[in-house]
């Protein structure tokens, strides 16, 4: 799967949320000024053409919907930042949000919650 650019992500992320729509209709979901009619008529094409978003036919019109799940995205843009960033190491991802980002105790405790969760549901499938 191929990354977006912002603008890709920008117009995936209305799509996300809409679940389907017309070049107009995703254009109301952009604040003030809003980009293009033919910009966003575009970058969809650009989408389709990469996989991410799909059309249904209305003669001339086309309805836009995505065949990516955002959660999909999330995942392979996150391993691929990972790996950029932090040589392949969420240890050291986690290690530098922490020092870095001024992560509270609360967050802390939270995030161990999580990873504890996480850590028994996958002992729990062996």
């Amino acid at each position: 799967m191929r990354e977006l650019t912002r603008a890709e992500e920008e117009v995936m992320q209305v799509l996300w949320k809409i679940k389907k729509g017309f070049v107009k209709e995703i254009l109301e979901h952009f604040d003030e000024p809003k980009p293009a009619y033919n910009t966003i008529s575009t970058i969809v094409r650009i989408l389709q053409d990469k996989g991410f978003v799909s059309h249904k036919a209305y003669g001339r019109t086309h309805e836009y919907f995505p065949l990516i799940s955002k959660d999909e995205y999330s995942k392979m843009h996150l391993k691929t930042f990972v790996k950029d960033y932090f040589s392949n190491s969420f240890e050291k991802m986690v290690s530098f949000f922490a020092r870095e980002k001024g992560i509270t105790i609360r967050e802390m405790e939270e995030i161990m919650k999580i990873m504890k969760g996480e850590m028994n549901k996958l002992k729990s499938k062996k």
